[in-house]
């Protein structure tokens, strides 16, 4: 039976285990994994693989996530083995200027997020209101009006009977209608199924920077309309992040110089939480390893060597690992780097498989994933490996490990997606791609990592979310009608250790969720255990850009502000992003709206 806490069975009996007709629970964790394993793995066939071959490969995919080292996204966790068998996180949708495509897009959104997807579109190419509708003679109402009937759809569809909808809505910082956008989630009533994010321009950015002007450009005629002040326009992108933490930016003509595949149009939206830039009809399975599994003991520090065997065999469960101690008897810990190279290699594989083993919503999603063959393997228990590695998040060591790690996944990832290829074929739409442009060698896929949130996941897998710092040592989590309380358990372990360990120490740390200004626990362990809203800005963006630099796709991270930030807080955190690489950025200034994280004081 794998191994799970209290909060991952909540987790996986609320939103992912087979319930019967009368809503009973009639599989156990052990069987989901085991049905996700069989599933994933059946796709081996067709590739020529035996029977024997595939039971095989069923049984490293079987210990990969019962083991906790890897899971993906939760649509493969809910569907894989049930009859949608949609497997897919991400999409996007064009959404064309005209009432047949706009209501197209709507009821295949209707479609992929009663699966369990997540959609996101750009809304850039509907003509701004009040423009002139040649076929009626009557007069357009602009794209903010069209995402509000978006919304009200998703408010009725309850993804999957598990999960709520979510979409992105993106539109180009030069579309005339750009204000009634940045504006929109000022009344919190609005788009409430919505992440909304501006996407923004080289050309805007440098404007803001000279103090000058840019063009807006009607999306039907492709004609200038007017122009604006960039400043005045970045001030209400800044006031509305300030007030409501909507709309984050996307720096699109980033995203666009490292489109994989040119040659198929250009990039206009993301997925819903902005890490994975798609072109229309486009998806991508995505899986995350977790970094707090790849942590060993060791008597003295060893080199780690390279293996070139994929599968992983049956690993021992266990839970989170100790800390560094000084060389107390000589043990320390470090990262088990040929542990996570085979990891890595077989996360690869499972999200090959897994695109072929989905059942897509639409054909001509399936026929362009299936061209592409995207797939995005990213991290989560960050925060967990840097506190048992005793390196705190907010350091220049740790930005540096940022970097080392996410370079050998990278690395890893790239070179089994070649050997897939070997044996499987190139992706189909390699030819014009950035790999045939450069004379690469051929890969199966044309994107392999991805940064993303691992909300529930990282429940499931009991570690911190994504490359995300803790957010708090205790917090409450609200997890669709489930209330979770969560204490970090490193914590608890290093304070009995040390000996500051009390019930009245822990109900103080309960209301400040942080250790700042609490007497009783070492410095040393504050800089540690440090938490979202004791880390600078800056530090946030930093640890992004430093992810991103060898990442394929996007990185998901949040911008954590305390509730005091000043405008001119989120104004800088903006430009450094973009000056740092960053392909987005989105902020949050605690409480201004209700999250699913909540602790009683954060500043």
């Amino acid at each position: 039976m794998v191994e799970l806490a209290p909060n991952a069975l909540k987790v996986l009996e609320g939103r992912y285990l087979k319930r019967n007709e009368n809503g009973n629970v009639t599989e156990n964790p052990e069987e989901m994994f085991r049905r996700v394993a069989g599933t994933v793995a059946s796709a081996e066939k067709t590739y020529g693989a035996t029977g024997e071959e595939i039971r095989d490969v069923e049984g490293y995919f079987y210990n990969l996530m019962g083991n906790l080292e890897f899971l993906p996204n939760s649509p493969t966790l809910i569907n894989a083995g049930r009859e949608l068998g949609q497997l897919a996180a991400c999409f996007v949708l064009p959404v064309e200027d005209s009432m047949v495509s706009i209501f197209e897009s709507l009821k295949n959104a209707a479609l992929i997020l009663q699966s369990g997807g997540g959609t996101g579109f750009s809304f850039s190419r509907l003509r701004p209101k009040r423009d002139k509708v040649m076929s009626t003679g009557g007069i357009a109402s602009g794209p903010v009006s069209f995402m509000k009937v978006f919304n009200t759809a998703t408010e009725v569809i309850k993804q999957g009977g598990a999960r709520r909808g979510a979409n992105m809505g993106i539109l180009r910082i030069d579309h005339p209608d750009i204000i009634d956008f940045i504006t929109v989630k000022r009344d919190h009533r609005e788009l409430a199924n919505f992440n909304i994010s501006v996407a923004v321009t080289d050309a805007f950015m440098e404007a803001v920077e000279r103090d000058g002007e840019y063009e807006l450009l009607n999306p039907r005629t492709g004609r200038v309309v007017s122009t604006k002040k960039a400043g005045e326009v970045f001030e209400q992108i800044i006031q509305s992040a300030w007030e409501t933490g909507d709309p984050g930016l996307i720096f699109i003509d980033r995203i666009n110089r490292d489109n994989p595949t040119p040659r198929l149009g250009i990039i206009e939206s993301t997925n819903p939480c902005g890490e994975q830039p798609l072109l229309p009809n486009e998806a991508c399975m995505l899986g995350s390893i977790n970094l707090a599994r790849m942590v060993k003991k060791v008597k003295s520090s060893n080199s780690p060597s390279p293996i070139d065997n994929p599968p992983t065999p049956p690993l021992e469960m266990g839970g989170k690992g100790g800390f560094e101690n000084g060389g107390q008897g000589g043990i320390t810990n470090e990262i088990d780097y040929k542990k996570l190279e085979k990891t890595v290699r077989l996360a690869v594989r499972f999200l090959d498989d897994a695109i072929d083993a989905n059942k897509y919503p639409m054909p001509q999603i399936e026929a362009m994933h299936k061209g592409n063959r995207k797939i995005g393997l990213g991290v989560m228990g960050w925060a967990d490996m840097l506190i048992m590695l005793g390196i705190p998040y907010d350091s220049e060591k740790a930005l540096n490990l940022a970097r080392e790690i996410m370079k050998f996944i990278r690395d890893k990832a790239r070179e089994e997606s070649i050997r897939l290829a070997e044996k499987r074929g190139i992706f189909p739409n390699f030819s014009g791609s950035i790999y045939d442009r450069e004379g690469m060698p051929g890969v199966r896929n044309a994107t392999t990592t991805t940064i993303a949130p691992t909300g529930t996941l990282s429940i499931i897998a009991d570690c911190s979310s994504g490359i995300e710092p803790l957010f708090a040592i205790i917090y409450t989590r609200h997890v669709m009608d489930t209330v979770l309380e969560e204490i970090n358990s490193l914590f608890v372990k290093k304070a009995k250790e040390e000996g500051f360990y009390s019930d009245e120490l822990m109900k103080k740390i309960a209301v400040k969720g942080t250790l700042r200004g609490i007497k009783e626990v070492p410095r040393k362990v504050k800089k540690l255990f440090i938490t979202a809203h004791d880390i600078k800005p800056e530090c946030h963006i930093d640890m992004q850009a430093a992810f991103q630099e060898y990442t394929d796709n996007a990185v998901s991270k949040t911008i954590n502000l305390p509730k005091k930030a000043t405008k001119e807080d989120v104004r800088k955190a903006y430009i450094y992003a973009y000056s740092k690489g960053c392909k987005g950025i989105t902020i949050y200034r605690y409480g201004t709206k209700k999250g699913p994280l909540q602790i009683e004081d954060v500043g």
